[in-house]
C-alpha cells in the first residue's frame, strides 16, 4: 500500500489527528500503517514483548511509555518478534536502542530517541485503553499512517 500522509491530510483533514511532530524514525520501512493497538506503562517492557508475540495481522502498536527518556522500551530481539509476527509498525512515546540492528528490519518504527539501558520487567501496565500524547489520542481500533512527513490518526481506514 502506498500513500503519502500529506495527501492524507489534503484529502482527510477534517476526519483525522496529525501528531506532533516529535518520533525519530527507525527500521527499513520509512511508511507504515495500520490498525492502532494499544498500551500504557513505564519504564517497563513486558507488555510490550507479550503483545508483539501475538499475531500482528498488520496491526501498529502504538506505546504510551510516558514520554520516559531514561530506558529503552523496544530493542533489537522485541522488533524481530514483530516482523516474525507480521506488525506493520511500532510508535514508541519513549525510547528504542539496538537503533543500527532495528534499521535493517523490514517494519516501521517511530520513537522519541535511542537509550542504551534496557527497562524492568514487572508486567506493569494497561492495554487496550485510550492514550494520548503527542497532542493526539490513539484509541484502539484507530488507523495510524506515518511516512517521512508524520505520523497522522483516523477513525475510519483512509486507504
Amino acid at each position: 500500500m502506498s500513500f503519502q500522509t500529506t495527501d492524507l491530510c489534503d484529502a482527510h483533514s477534517d476526519h483525522l489527528r496529525v501528531v506532533a511532530p516529535m518520533f525519530k524514525r527507525f527500521g527499513g520501512h520509512a511508511q507504515f500503517s495500520g490498525q492502532v493497538v494499544t498500551l500504557k506503562l513505564f519504564e517497563d517492557n513486558s507488555l510490550v514483548r507479550d503483545t508483539l508475540a501475538q499475531p500482528g495481522e498488520g496491526r501498529v502498536l502504538v506505546v504510551d511509555g510516558g514520554g520516559s527518556l531514561r530506558c529503552a522500551l523496544v530493542g533489537d530481539q522485541i522488533a524481530e518478534l514483530a516482523v516474525k509476527n507480521q506488525w506493520a509498525g511500532i510508535v514508541v512515546y519513549g525510547c528504542i536502542r539496538d537503533s543500527v540492528a532495528i534499521n535493517a528490519l523490514p517494519i516501521g518504527v517511530r520513537a522519541l530517541d535511542t537509550h542504551p539501558l534496557k527497562s524492568i520487567k514487572k508486567g506493569v501496565g494497561d492495554v487496550e485503553i485510550p492514550v494520548t500524547f503527542g497532542g493526539v489520542t490513539f484509541t484502539p481500533g484507530d488507523w495510524l499512517y506515518a511516512d517521512e512527513d508524520g505520523v497522522i490518526v483516523s477513525a475510519q481506514a483512509l486507504v
